[in-house]
């Protein structure tokens, strides 16, 4: 039998080599690296340096790192340093270079060096129970994992696998759609991409992030049917307009659940619908639990408890948000029943809410 001991040094040795190939990963996404090997061919290290407009002996350390660690592939490995040519296998692509591939991954290396930006921070707020500071706006990698797969299901197959809700986004007179915690923008587009009819109103408390969201409407030619806002959902001007509310991927952030969803509950117009997306977790905690468990606590401990727990009332969810939690928010916000439904993914839950 393995020694526990030695095997949790070699498991945090596994970490380690993993936590330090996704910057490696990081680089290559943010300097273009993965783009100019698939778009411009084979390269050695002077050329790809070339063609990125970075520096060879940095380029060149990479490309054999990434070659040692079977991400790229190199020609001849008994080749000079400067003479090996490297190239990214087809079977990568996807995966480190096409962004609007849904198995496009590269975006959690981008993740994993923004999540641990504000670590020293974050040590002192274990101490005093606050949050720490908010870095400053940075957009890199924040729609990467979420925009082609929202562009790619949420309005062709995830809401039309809601009947009632699909028809109505389809039929006259023309649905209005509001969709809290929008970030950059890309579920509410997705939806108004998919129904031709609907206007959408994407809400958000990050004026940076709404910013951004106007452009990309605007860029995909939708700004006539897809507004953004910085708007609290509770507004009283927003009361009973809407036919469908959606909260995707953001519900657990929110410091105050019950009161979002009270206003939730308010803008619906009769017959209105509340469409949420997830963490897909287990109905009670375990231990040791699988990996996607672990992958969503780990999220949960590093961003999404600290980012709620600068109010002082805050519910303090975190990313593991069972089921259980959902339905005892929602009642005590005035709904009637939560359903889980039966759309399947590898990472997420979706749930309506009825009133």
């Amino acid at each position: 039998m393995d020694d526990p001991t030695e095997a949790l040094a070699d498991r945090l040795f596994r970490d380690a080599l993993g936590a330090l190939e996704l910057y490696t990963v990081y680089l290559g996404d943010r300097l273009g690296l993965y783009r100019a090997l698939h778009e411009g061919g084979p390269a050695t290290s002077t050329e790809l340096a070339d063609r990125t407009g970075t520096a060879e002996r940095y380029i060149r350390e990479w490309l054999e790192h990434h070659a040692a660690s079977g991400l790229l592939e190199v020609d001849d490995v008994a080749a000079g340093p400067l003479d090996r040519r490297y190239h990214l296998p087809a079977a990568h692509v996807p995966v480190l270079a096409d962004r609007d591939d849904v198995r496009f991954a590269a975006h959690r290396a981008i993740d994993i060096v923004r999540g641990g930006r504000p670590l020293p921070d974050l040590v002192e707020a274990f101490r005093t129970g606050g949050a720490p500071p908010r870095l400053p706006w940075e957009p890199e990698g924040r729609a990467a994992d979420n925009r082609p797969t929202y562009l790619a299901h949420l309005g062709a197959e995830w809401l039309p696998a809601i009947a009632d809700v699909d028809r109505r986004l389809r039929a006259q007179p023309p649905a209005r759609v509001a969709d809290l915690a929008c970030g950059m923008g890309w579920s509410s587009i997705a939806i108004a991409r998919a129904y031709p009819l609907v206007t959408v109103d994407g809400f958000d408390l990050d004026a940076a992030a709404i910013a951004d969201a106007g452009r990309n409407a605007a860029a995909e030619g939708l700004a006539d049917r897809v507004s953004f806002s910085v708007a609290d959902a509770a507004a009283p001007a927003l009361s009973g307009r809407y036919d469908l509310v959606t909260i995707l991927e953001g519900f657990h952030d929110m410091a105050r659940p019950v009161d979002v969803l009270r206003a939730v509950r308010s803008m619906l117009a009769d017959g209105g619908s509340v469409v949420m997306i997830d963490e897909k977790v287990a109905d009670e905690f375990t231990a040791p639990a699988p990996d996607l468990e672990r992958y969503h606590y780990g999220w949960s401990v590093v961003t999404c408890l600290p980012g709620a727990m600068g109010d002082p009332e805050t519910a303090a969810t975190g990313a593991v948000m069972r089921t259980a939690t959902l339905r005892r928010y929602a009642g005590e916000a005035g709904f009637h029943s939560v359903e889980v439904l039966p759309i399947e993914t590898a990472t997420w839950r979706f749930y309506r809410l009825f009133p």
